[in-house]
């Protein structure tokens, strides 16, 4: 289950849950079995030049190397540019996370 956390200045017009649904879309096209992607935006009223940060983190799987990096990256940038209607520094980190984390669906 991907978790991407999206951080971005209050001067930037953006449908956030546009953005975190074309995601776990984009997520889906280079892994069916990836799951749901979680996802938040911070909306940062403080800041320092207009940017956009998006963090995806993933659960490592061999069937995600390097060349299945390159191209999500490549398509994940496309993809949120694709949203954007100003001018702004962009970043986007994707990590693979370790043995010490858990991801699931508590169900009350």
């Amino acid at each position: 289950m991907p978790q991407a956390d999206i951080k971005y200045s209050n001067d930037l017009n953006l449908d956030c849950n546009a953005i975190l649904a074309s995601i776990e879309e984009t997520i889906k096209k280079h892994d069916q079995t990836s799951g749901a992607c979680k996802g938040r935006g911070y909306k940062a009223d403080h800041f320092h030049h207009t940017h956009i940060y998006l963090n995806l983190a993933m659960l490592p799987k061999p069937h995600r190397d390097e060349e299945f990096t390159k191209a999500l990256i490549k398509d994940l940038e496309k993809m949120v540019k694709q949203h954007l209607t100003q001018s702004c520094h962009f970043s986007l980190n994707l990590e693979y996370t370790g043995d010490g984390y858990i991801t699931n669906f508590h169900n009350v």
